[in-house]
């Protein structure tokens, strides 16, 4: 995996997941990646720097965790909401989903995930689901 900062014809700023290099130039070519800010199809990498560790001491002054923009910000405070007001169901979250849905389980606000698949299937089954914009916490032991 490799990650690219990239910019839309609009100016936003933005970084994404590429499995190759040349899976990268493949997809911002045929326009299927799209500005995170604006919807803009018009994407190009954007200079970057190396990725240095930096020691305790920098971290404390520049805290990495810190939400760099006000979009950032927001969906810092989405996930909060969502992680205060759901219950996470991790990898059964369609199972759970379709339960409620059918009436076997009672409903109540759950998030998690599933493969693309099932999400789709649950969708043109009308379980009313929504994908977030965020990828889940990893877990530390």
């Amino acid at each position: 995996m490799i990650r690219y900062a990239l910019r839309c014809d609009k100016g936003h700023d933005f970084d994404s997941w590429f499995r190759s290099a040349s899976g990268s130039d493949a997809l911002l070519s045929g326009g299927q990646v799209s500005c995170a800010v604006c919807g803009s199809t018009s994407i190009a990498k954007a200079p970057m720097a190396p990725a240095v560790p930096v020691r305790a001491a920098d971290e404390e002054a520049h805290p990495l965790k810190a939400p760099a923009s006000t979009v950032e910000q927001r969906l810092a405070e989405l996930r909060a909401h969502v992680e205060r007001t759901s219950d996470y169901v991790g990898d059964a979250f369609a199972t759970e989903a379709r339960d409620m849905h059918e009436g076997r389980k009672p409903e109540r606000a759950i998030h998690g995930e599933a493969p693309l698949e099932e999400a789709r299937a649950l969708l043109e089954e009308g379980v009313p689901i929504t994908p977030l914009p965020f990828l889940r916490k990893r877990r530390v032991n």
